[in-house]
């Protein structure tokens, strides 16, 4: 038996609807793996900076700076406890 228009209507707006599940899947999925990698390079970043923060005064100063400018509650906590490095004390000139 021949499907109603009706039928055939429902139908394809099953099919959209499918259509746009599988579209906000893959955006999602596409938005979650740009997050994971934005988050990398942020903390490749803060490694980097927290290393040389240890052989340079220049980094030391920024990072020094930087964590002063932390304001919100909860990132402040992630510092509690947590000592700029010292920098190494330059040789001396009688060595």
């Amino acid at each position: 038996m021949a499907k109603t228009t009706a039928e055939i209507v429902a139908e394809e707006k099953k099919k959209i609807e499918q259509a746009k599940a599988r579209i906000q899947a893959a955006m999602a999925k596409d938005n979650a793996k740009e997050r994971k990698l934005d988050t990398r390079r942020k903390v490749i970043l803060g490694g980097l900076l927290m290393d040389n923060a240890k052989r340079d005064p220049s980094w030391n100063r920024a990072l020094t700076a930087l964590i002063k400018k932390v304001s919100r509650e909860n990132d402040l906590k992630a510092f509690e406890g947590y000592e700029i490095p010292e920098l190494p004390s330059a040789p001396s000139e009688n060595q």
